[in-house]
Parts: C-alpha cells; sequence; structure tokens
C-alpha cells in the first residue's frame, strides 16, 4: 500500500511531544500538537475576564509548552519559522481533527492507563488505516494495545524518538504481533530517508534495546562511581569525548535526559525482569530517590547532578552535586594521568586501548597488552573501565537473543540514540575478543555461552569486512551482511581496497561509478597544503586520461572541516613567514579555482560544522549535497581576518547575480557582508539556504547523514551524465566608491555607538573595500581574479598585524574569539 504523509497528528505537548512535532515540521509537513485543556484559570486570565471556556485559556498548556520548546537551546527547529507549520488545540475541543492525520502520534505521560484513555479516544476520530504509534520508552506494545480494535493493532507499534529528537538520530520501531508488516517497513524506511534516524526494529521486551542498555550503562556508572569512591566530575571525565562518547558523558546526559525519566526506565527493568542476571544495579540508589524528592530533576528543573550558579564577580559556574553530603561544590578538574594520555592519542580506537593497557605511554593501537595501572589515583581510572566494560560487555552477551537476534542493533542503538562512536561488541573488537573473556572471567564477569562457542570454532571477532560490505557473527549461521551497508556507501569499506592515492592530510578513495572522493584525514579535518595537494591530485585524476567522471569532496568525521590550519598560519606570522603565509593563500585560491572549474563536476557533501576555509570549498563546488545538521558559516573575522580563499568574492559574486537594474543593489550585499562581519553560522542546512552559503535548485539536502556520500554521489553522476559542462570565469558587477561610502558610514556608525572596537571597524572597513571591489569610482564589470587579488592583499595585511596575531593566540588557547 502506498502512503504519503502529509498531515501528522502529535498527541502530549510535553518535553518530548513537543520537540517531535517541531522535527516534522523540520521535514515540511502540517502538525496538529494537542494536550490537556486546563481546569482552572491563572491569575493574569482571572484579571483579563476571560473563562475556561475561551480557545485561549483551552489551549494554554499546549501553547506555552511549544513555545517554551521552540525557545530552548539548541533549537528543535532547523529554522524558527517553521513554527508556522505547527497548529495547537487540545483533547476535548479538536480531538475529532485527528481524522485529517496520516501518522498519528502519542507522547503522553509514561502511564499505561492514560495512554490507554486516549487511545479509545483516538479510535473513535481515526480514519482506517492510519497509522498509530506510542513514543513510550518501555512500556510494552502489547498492553497499550488491548481492547483496541483490529485496524487499530495492526496499524500500531512503538515508534521510540530519543531526546532531543532532532539531534538524536535513533528511532526505535517496535511491532506488537499484530502489526502489519507493511506497516512496520514503511516506518523503518520514513525514519530512514525523511526523518533522518537509525530505524532499528526491536523485540517487545522491557525497555526496548537502546534503553535497556543504554540506562544498564548510567546505573552501572552510578554503582561503580560509589564502590570506587570517584566523583561525577570523575566520572564524567572518563566517560566523555576521550574515549568516544559525547561531551555530556553520563551525569550530563543525566541531566539532559530528566533523573525522574531515567529512573522510571531503570525502575520499570527492576520490576519486569526478574531473571535478568544485573537486576541490581536497575534499583534506584537512596541519593538518586533523594534528588527526585527535592525536584532536582536535571536541566527542566536548572539542578541535577549539575548546578549553573553566579560566583562573587557575577560569572557564571558549574557546580557538581556530592552524593555523599548531597550539597553542590566546584570540584577540581579530574588530573588522572591516564587522561593525560589519552589526549595524546589521535583516534577514539587507541583512547581505548590506552585504557585496557592501564598505562600513560604512547604504545601501538591494537596491541593486546594487560600491564597493571601505576599506583595512585590512575587505579581508580583504570578499575572504573575494567569493571564498567567487562560487566557492559557480559551484559550485552547475554541480551543476545533476549532483546535482539542480531548484535549489530545493540550497537546501532547505542551509536545512534547515546551517540557513542562505538558500540559495545564493536569496543570488544576493538580490545580483542579472545583477550578480553579471559580477564573478564577472571574477574567473574563471563559472557554468555554463544561467545565462547564462536571462539572455540576459531572466530575471533563480532565483525569483519567482505568486500565493500560489513559483515556481523549471527549464532548458527557465520557472518551475514549488516543490512544498508549494501545500500549506502561506508567508507570504511572502501578505504583499505580502493584508495588511489593519499598523503598525512588526505585520502583519494575510488566509491565506484566512476567517481573519487577526496577524504580529510587531518585533525578537525583542517585545511593545510596536504589538503590543497590531494584536492589538486584528485583533479589532476580527473582530468586526465582516466575512467574517472566525477568528484565528491566528503568524509565521515564529526564536522567536514573547521577550516584552515589556523596553527600553521599563526606559526608562521609570528615568525615573520609572510612569504609562506601568501603562498599558502594563493594556492587555496587556486585550488577553489580549479574546484569551480574542472573539467567533471565536483559535489561537496559538508556535515556538521563547515567552517571557514571548509565553507569556501562548498561554495566553488558545482552542487553542495548538505547534511541536514549542517552548520556553515565563514567566521575569519572573529579571529581578525577575512576570508580569502574566494569566500569574499563568491559571496560579492552571488549577490551580484541578484541585482536588477530598477531595484536598490546594496542591500543584496550589504546582507552578504553582514554575514561575514558577524561570523553568522547556520545552525542547519535549513538556515544555510537562508544565508546564502546553499543555493535554491541546485543544491540539495540530506536527512541522514548515513546516506550522505552515497546521495553526493548520485548527484555527482546526475551532473556527469547530463552533459556537464565547466562553467567559464565570470565577469560580474560591483560597486565601487559610493556602496563602500555607505558602508564606511554605517560601519563607524557602529563604533561610534561601541558596538564594535577599534580593530573590528578596522577589519570591517577591509571586507566592505573587497566586496565593493576596492576604490573604483563607480559600478564596474570586474573578473573574479580582480576580487581574489583585493581578498589576498586585504588578508594579507591584517595577518600582519599584532592584534590579529593576539586574536588568533586567543582562539587556539581558548576556543573563544578575543575583541580587543
Amino acid at each position: 500500500m502506498k502512503r504519503i504523509i502529509r498531515k501528522v497528528a502529535v498527541l502530549g505537548s510535553g518535553t518530548m511531544g513537543a520537540q517531535i512535532a517541531c522535527h516534522f515540521a523540520n521535514i515540511g509537513l502540517e502538525v496538529l500538537l494537542l494536550d490537556i485543556a486546563p481546569d482552572s484559570l491563572t491569575e493574569e486570565e482571572k484579571n483579563m475576564g476571560l473563562e475556561l471556556s475561551n480557545p485561549k485559556v483551552r489551549n494554554r498548556i499546549v501553547r506555552q509548552n511549544l513555545e517554551k520548546t521552540v525557545r530552548s537551546s539548541p533549537s528543535p527547529l532547523y529554522l524558527k519559522d517553521y513554527k508556522r507549520r505547527a497548529t495547537t488545540g487540545n483533547f476535548e475541543n479538536d480531538i475529532p481533527k485527528i481524522a485529517e492525520a496520516d501518522w498519528i502520534v502519542e507522547a503522553v505521560l509514561e502511564k499505561l492507563d492514560i495512554k490507554r484513555s486516549l487511545f479509545e479516544k483516538v479510535e473513535e476520530h481515526r480514519r482506517k488505516g492510519t497509522i498509530v504509534t506510542t513514543n513510550t520508552s518501555g512500556i510494552p506494545i502489547h498492553e497499550l494495545a488491548e481492547g483496541r480494535s483490529g485496524d487499530f493493532q495492526r496499524h500500531f507499534c512503538g515508534a521510540h524518538f530519543y531526546n532531543p529528537p532532532r539531534y538524536l538520530q535513533l528511532l526505535e520501531i517496535i511491532p506488537s504481533e499484530k502489526t502489519k508488516p507493511e506497516v512496520i517497513d514503511f516506518l523503518e524506511h520514513y525514519g530512514d530517508v525523511y526523518l533522518g534516524k537509525t530505524t532499528v526494529r526491536c523485540k517487545d521486551t522491557p525497555a526496548f534495546i537502546g534503553n535497556r542498555i543504554g540506562v544498564f550503562a548510567i546505573m552501572l556508572s552510578i554503582q561503580l562511581m560509589q564502590e570506587l569512591g570517584l566523583a561525577v566530575s570523575e566520572v564524567d571525565a572518563l566517560t566523555g569525548k576521550l574515549t568516544g562518547r559525547p561531551k555530556t558523558a553520563t551525569f550530563r546526559t543525566c541531566d539532559l535526559v530528566g533523573i525522574d525519566i531515567l529512573a522510571d526506565v531503570a525502575k520499570g527493568v527492576y520490576e519486569n525482569c526478574p531473571e535478568d542476571e544485573e537486576r541490581a544495579v536497575f534499583k534506584i540508589p537512596p541519593f538518586m530517590e533523594k534528588m527526585i524528592e527535592k525536584g532536582w530533576l536535571g536541566q527542566k528543573k536548572g539542578q541535577g547532578f549539575y548546578k549553573k550558579v553566579k560566583d562573587d564577580k557575577g560569572e557564571s559556574e558549574i557546580l557538581a552535586l556530592d552524593i555523599e553530603k548531597m550539597e553542590y561544590r566546584k570540584e577540581a578538574k579530574p588530573r588522572f594521568a591516564i587522561l593525560a594520555e589519552l589526549k595524546n592519542r589521535e583516534d577514539t580506537e587507541s583512547q581505548l586501548q590506552a585504557f585496557e593497557e592501564g598505562k600513560a605511554a604512547t604504545v601501538n593501537f591494537f596491541k593486546k597488552l594487560y600491564l597493571k595501572a601505576f599506583g595512585g589515583d590512575d587505579d581508580k581510572a583504570v578499575s572504573f573501565f575494567r569493571l564498567f566494560y567487562y560487566r557492559l560487555f557480559a551484559y550485552c552477551s547475554h541480551r543476545i537473543p533476549e532483546i535482539s537476534d542480531e548484535l549489530y542493533k545493540i550497537d546501532e542503538t547505542i551509536r545512534a540514540g547515546f551517540s557513542w562512536e562505538y558500540g559495545p561488541f564493536e569496543i570488544w573488537d576493538i580490545l580483542g575478543v579472545e583477550e578480553t573473556v579471559e580477564k573478564m572471567e577472571a574477574e567473574g564477569f563471563p559472557p554468555a555461552t554463544w561467545v565462547k562457542e564462536m571462539l572455540s570454532e576459531g572466530i575471533g571477532s563480532f565483525y569483519q569486512r567482505e568486500g565493500k560490505h560489513r559483515t556481523f557473527y549471527l549464532q548458527g549461521e557465520g557472518y551475514q551482511p549488516v543490512p544498508r551497508t549494501k545500500e549506502i556507501i561506508l567508507l570504511d569499506n572502501y578505504r583499505d581496497e580502493y584508495t588511489v592515492w593519499q598523503n598525512d592530510g588526505c585520502n583519494i578513495i575510488d566509491i565506484g561509478d566512476g567517481v573519487l572522493l577526496v577524504e580529510f584525514t587531518t585533525k578537525k579535518n583542517s585545511i593545510g597544503m596536504d589538503v590543497i595537494e590531494g584536492l589538486n591530485q584528485a583533479i589532476d585524476i580527473a582530468e586526465s586520461d582516466s575512467p574517472f567522471r566525477a568528484i565528491v569532496i566528503g568524509n565521515e568525521g564529526e564536522h567536514f572541516s573547521f577550516g584552515a590550519n589556523l596553527a600553521m598560519i599563526g606559526i608562521n606570522a609570528y615568525k615573520g613567514n609572510l612569504d609562506t603565509v601568501r603562498k599558502a593563500v594563493e594556492s587555496f585560491q587556486d585550488t577553489n579555482s580549479r574546484i569551480r572549474h574542472c573539467a567533471v563536476p565536483v559535489v561537496a557533501a559538508p556535515h556538521g560544522r563547515t567552517l571557514g576555509g571548509g565553507a569556501e570549498i562548498c561554495l566553488h563546488a558545482d552542487a553542495v549535497q548538505a547534511a541536514a545538521e549542517t552548520y556553515m558559516g565563514m567566521v575569519e573575522f572573529g579571529v581578525g581576518l577575512i576570508p580569502a580563499g574566494g569566500g569574499a568574492k563568491e559571496f560579492a559574486l552571488r549577490a551580484a547575480r541578484e541585482y536588477v537594474e530598477s531595484g536598490p543593489k546594496t542591500p543584496h550585499l550589504q546582507e552578504r557582508i553582514m554575514a561575514i562581519a558577524e561570523a553568522k553560522v547556520a545552525r542547519s542546512a535549513d538556515e544555510a539556504f537562508a544565508l546564502g552559503y546553499l543555493r535554491e535548485g541546485t543544491d540539495q539536502v540530506t536527512m541522514n547523514k548515513n546516506r550522505l556520500i552515497t546521495d553526493a554521489k548520485q548527484r555527482a553522476l546526475e551532473l556527469a551524465g547530463n552533459g556537464y559542462v565547466a562553467p567559464e570565469p565570470e565577469m560580474f558587477t560591483v560597486l565601487g566608491r559610493n556602496a563602500l561610502s555607505f558602508f564606511y558610514t554605517g560601519i563607524n556608525n557602529q563604533y561610534r555607538g561601541n558596538y564594535i572596537t577599534e580593530y573590528d571597524q578596522r577589519i570591517a572597513r577591509k571586507l566592505a573595500y573587497v566586496m565593493c571591489g576596492g576604490d573604483l569610482s563607480a559600478e564596474e564589470e570586474v573578473p573574479e581574479e580582480y576580487l581574489l587579488e583585493l581578498e589576498k592583499e586585504a588578508f594579507m595585511e591584517l595577518i600582519g598585524n599584532r592584534k590579529t596575531l593576539k586574536r588568533i593566540e586567543h582562539m587556539l588557547k581558548e576556543g573563544a574569539p578575543l575583541h580587543n
């Protein structure tokens, strides 16, 4: 049956309901958001003479919840304007409107009786065949469906979003025995392609997969913290970015989710899984019970494991909870020596290995050494790591086949739902399955029998690669393909065998069908001479007598690129090596010009932070295939510079394309200048269109980052297959002295009003000078090279100024701009 989703009804406007509604609005759907009507008037409503029957009163709860959600940070909406796609109402007056919905999402309180009562009303008004899903985090689906009609049950299942729904990729799809298979197939596909989710089909077991494993990991961390005498901040230091986990680590994640929500899930597992061998881990410790009693529920209440306060100087500081004294205090930064070692490791695999080795020394990534930790506090750090992972590995192995027949689903849910870089079985592979099993058994945490049987068969890893695809071990059937890996390009499956050229900062990979991919491999994917060399090499190969007919610039890192190698530029400028800096600028300009005028189509595939030079590369590509979560901007102004890789030129050129003979021209250019001068960064691909970084009709968006490289390749092939002809260098209009005077006046007013510093004023004048085409007496047609030269000279003048060097130094040391 063909399904088209145009309108979604979301029932419940609490933390999850309102955010789910916003994400449906993000993808262009009409959303109806309903909640309960209030049973009493506020003082303000009484003073206004309103009655309970007034629509403004009836919809107060849902309206306020939506407004609060839209104001929250990070924003649940790609653009604030998308709020207009959501209409609000209440269950009593507006429930009949759900008959217009193609998908009904329930997201009310996590209480079985409340949900069942609401489903009874839904049944009265839904159209036959309409999909109904519940966002429950653990109530059995079959219990929620009891008493409903056959058609309702056949179109009903769990669709569990994770908080916050815009940013966390996991969507668990949980059918009951009566759910139609085609409904599940549809939701898996729709969630993947349209909502941008990693969709995982789960069994109808308590807490499903994600919360069963993820909450176990959190509760185990809490237990080990108490047993080892660690502090909240110390556990977060050991479970954060350095070990491939999100920066929210353990306890900031708890605060984000809500301590009460976490406790509800843990209690659900404790009560409903009496045979679970680690059941005691899910028992809520007394200090958490006290936190809930006091209302210390996390971010939504202003305090949980952490609390933000003002110090004596009025500046914000973060205090952490002392669970023994139940008081907040400023904690010293954890100083485990092992953390210093981790910071010197380049990737997560080697960081995990350092913990397993238990020593602070540089070692081979995959050496399987089990050395005793040295004395002092690092005994606690290494003990925490070993006990945590040994118990996690054992627990996950025993959950197969209880919660999943396939081990890859456990890894997918933890990566997508809890933002781990690797899932438990993947980490186990990194540390070595056989060696780790020996240690686990010695510590008293044996894995499930099937793991030992796997090892006895001579199979030593849970995953392996077969050609361009990944496979996983399935008990009794050997290695089986991981679903979706045949549909999408994963560079891990290509890199070893299909790399055609590489240097220390770049790989050029044959991704099939005559398409080359340029992958940056530098720290933060910064752009230095190695990357510039790689981009030019890819163009040389594609333009030669080779089978390649298109180029994609992309990677699978956390971010596309943080821009130019600022440290390299700053160090050379400090040393007075300005000729080296000038050559680097010229090389980058020339490279971006080659991208623009390459004989084969070039498609950029940005995602995450795409800053400075990273944005400039995208501006010069024939097309951009951007991930929905792309944060793009030219931010050079923050370090006392202007874009000099063709970015200022490109914005001036794009403004010129918008000029019309009869209308004013300066507003078009002013928007572009302001975007650079204010270092505006788009907070989504949609906002990148609004700021002019992406072009309507040319550039496209991929909702699911996992599909980005695949979609970019397809876009490149489309361009190549449609008679691609490289664009010729353009002549375009610059506005000259009249516009420049206008901008100088505005900049001077900003300075006199104390909105910018004197040096900000100087940089802004330089930027305006470049984008107006210099001191030309009137409007004039100029070639691209003219503005590139102005860009370069302005950049070189600024990089030679001590105030710019101070800004660069401050950014490198503090990670924040300096307004000197």
